[in-house]
């Protein structure tokens, strides 16, 4: 029994040492720093000099750039997010039904992701500039030139970009999730009469909720990757169409307001996770998925 009782203690030091890496890496960049951005978001001054508690989220809260900021990153997840699903979930069954040149659409849909977001930005500056194509068949037809990324149509350019770019790492978990989905639950489906809608509502629909529901999350994490594309064509300051959290913190990082960053970034994170909450509680909910 004593022999039983060390081999076991044994074991479990060598999980322990096994496991001090991930959890020494996970203290050093994650946890401490984490720690330090809240230390900060709750002080004044360099180095965290002067205690001040909730006045900086207080003064974060009250400015007009971060409410700006903070009202086109939640216009841009709500409206970007929902489309993204639906022109993903509509290609996803249209390839499902594996006609002519499926492959080919295939690769299509998957060259936006292979291509760098600087060669991406080159050509839609080139197309979108003053005097670029866009305008020049602008111009062609008898209308006004547009500044695109110094207008309201900046925020739709972006949103454009963002689809393009991510659909068709959507369509391709879309799909695997539907060829998942036995055959025969849809044979059965059709033999007792259902219609396409009915086997889309009552099959389909909620066999693909987990996947779905992956789909949203990468969803989310990608829309907040818009700012790359943002910055490089709209720089620091953009057009207030497209000033995003990212711009809020990237400025004051610049500026060296490190309290104000610290804010953001908390408010940033807690907000990423009481929507992940909410996303999960939708997808699942007593131990049963839920739409």
């Amino acid at each position: 029994m004593k022999g039983y009782s060390r081999w076991k203690r044994r074991r479990a030091l060598t999980g322990y040492a096994l496991a001090a890496p991930v959890l020494l890496g996970t203290l050093v960049f994650f946890a401490l720093p984490f720690g330090l951005t809240f230390w900060y978001s709750l002080t004044f001054g360099p180095g965290g000099q002067t205690f001040v508690g909730l006045d900086n989220y207080a003064y974060v809260l009250s400015t007009r750039s971060f409410r700006l900021a903070a009202g086109n990153t939640l216009r841009f997840l709500g409206l970007g997010v929902p489309l993204i699903l639906v022109i993903s979930m509509l290609l996803a069954l249209a390839l499902q039904k594996k006609f002519a040149g499926t492959k080919l659409f295939r690769n299509v849909l998957l060259f936006p992701m292979v291509v760098p977001v600087a060669g991406i930005v080159m050509v839609v500056d080139v197309f979108l500039a003053e005097q670029g194509a866009l305008n020049a068949l602008l111009q062609a037809l008898g209308l006004s030139p547009v500044r695109w990324m110094e207008s309201p149509a900046a925020f739709w350019v972006l949103m454009a970009l963002y689809v393009w770019k991510n659909c068709g790492y959507n369509v391709i978990l879309l799909l695997a999730g539907l060829n998942m989905i036995p055959e025969e639950l849809y044979q059965c489906a059709r033999l007792e009469g259902a219609n396409e809608r009915q086997v889309f509502r009552y099959i389909t629909a909620p066999l693909m909720r987990p996947t779905v529901f992956f789909v949203v999350v990468i969803s989310v994490i990608n829309a907040f990757k818009s700012y790359r594309e943002a910055f490089l064509l709209g720089g620091e300051h953009p057009h207030t169409s497209v000033y995003f959290l990212q711009h809020y913190l990237n400025n004051n990082f610049n500026n060296m307001t490190y309290s104000r960053l610290s804010v953001a970034a908390i408010l940033l994170f807690a907000g990423m996770m009481v929507l992940v909450a909410v996303l999960y509680r939708m997808q699942s909910e007593d131990g049963e998925a839920v739409l």
